[in-house]
């Protein structure tokens, strides 16, 4: 395994950091308040490629290798978490459902929009009663041949981007009796189809310009060619999507990490005590040591499942060991960042809160670290 970026993949770090230095960062702590989605950035990164960066270009796509994807989500997450969020929300989770399970026809008029940028992707698993344990999801999807359209009822809850999507992707059971067998996927359009509501947005802990909504779909009616392929394949479905979709929240954990490395680091050149930078005293240099090491580390793990994504081998484990362990090592270099700041990195004028308060949703959507571990747990007892 060679990891080592080619000269495209550095060039498109570069480009992307350098929009973030200019664009995101300055802007990150007004999102952090405001809590307003930040339309402009989600279109230059559209400009960018950036919405459509694992896709091909005859969708619209940048065409980029997991590698190339995951280096980039990082830097947007190292400006804004809410931002990383929007953006693999969109990617990894809305548009890697259409390009793998839509056919030509539904990746022509859902895809290529979103891919351009041009569309704003959610995707809509989660219910009140229906988190980890997909199966107890309770919307409804039934068939009405006679109209050859399916009609949904219910209700999907911490639905990233929800409230500002174009295209939607919702899980619904059509066969109620059926377990996870009963679960299928749809394609649903806000702005065309009636009987889609949005019910509010919640006021999180950080994770601020992605907006989190609560869904409601009543007598919504869709053509059954909105389904993404056979009738029961949902859940597994939604598996592999979660599963690629790890890979990036690694890189949303490494990025918020590296961020608050960097702040901590450029704090304790400047910030001084005793006459002298406190990072002249030995415990400020181990803490920055061992930063340093973890956000290395979890930077590796992400792009070890990467690379297993990419030759087409099995990245069920790596995925989740990547996600696991940039999710713990984000909130952990965060607080260490405070640590570092003292009184100054409890206060919103300086952004070392902002980082710990981002960091922490990553060790609760997409998976919890509980639940990756019983993931890791059980591939290790198999001998994988």
């Amino acid at each position: 395994m060679n990891f080592a970026p080619t000269q495209e993949q550095r060039q498109i770090r570069d480009a992307v950091a350098e929009f973030v230095d200019e664009e995101v960062v300055p802007r990150a702590a007004e999102i952090d308040e405001t809590d307003e989605f930040p339309a402009d950035l989600v279109d230059q990164l559209g400009d960018l490629g950036i919405m459509g960066a694992p896709f091909p270009a005859e969708y619209g796509g940048a065409g980029l290798d997991y590698h190339a994807y995951a280096t980039a989500l990082e830097e947007v997450a190292r400006g804004s978490g809410g931002l990383g969020t929007i953006v693999a929300a969109h990617v990894s989770l809305a548009g890697n459902m259409l390009y793998e399970f839509g056919d030509e026809a539904q990746k022509e008029a859902y895809l290529t929009p979103l891919a351009e940028g041009s569309d704003v992707g959610a995707f809509a698993l989660s219910e009140p009663g229906a988190g980890s344990d997909v199966p107890a999801m309770e919307t409804r999807a039934r068939h009405d041949a006679e109209a050859g359209e399916y009609v949904l009822d219910g209700g999907k809850l911490w639905i990233s981007n929800g409230s500002v999507a174009d295209t939607v992707v919702v899980f619904a059971k059509t066969d109620p009796e059926a377990g996870h067998d009963g679960i299928s996927s749809f394609v649903v359009r806000p702005g065309q189809d009636e009987g889609f509501h949005v019910e509010g947005t919640e006021d999180k802990l950080g994770d601020k310009g992605c907006p989190t909504a609560e869904l409601r779909f009543e007598d919504l009616r869709i053509p059954e060619d909105r389904r993404l392929g056979a009738e029961g394949e949902g859940f597994v479905q939604a598996l592999k999507t979660l599963n690629g979709g790890r890979i990036t929240i690694a890189a949303r954990g490494v990025g918020i990490a590296q961020a608050a490395l960097d702040e901590a680091r450029d704090y304790a050149t400047e910030r001084e005590q005793f006459d002298r930078p406190i990072g002249d005293f030995q415990a400020i240099q181990h803490k920055l040591a061992d930063m340093d090491t973890k956000v290395a580390a979890a930077r590796l793990l992400m792009h070890r499942a990467a690379d297993r994504k990419i030759r087409g081998e099995s990245y069920v484990k790596e995925a989740a060991q990547a996600k696991l362990y940039a999710s713990e090592v984000s909130r952990e270099v965060a607080n260490e960042g405070i640590q570092i700041h003292g009184g100054y990195g409890y206060v919103k004028d300086f952004p070392a809160e902002r980082f710990y308060r981002d960091a922490k949703l990553n060790e609760i959507y997409e998976g919890t670290s509980e639940v990756l571990r019983n993931t890791i747990g059980e591939r290790v007892l198999e001998g994988q």
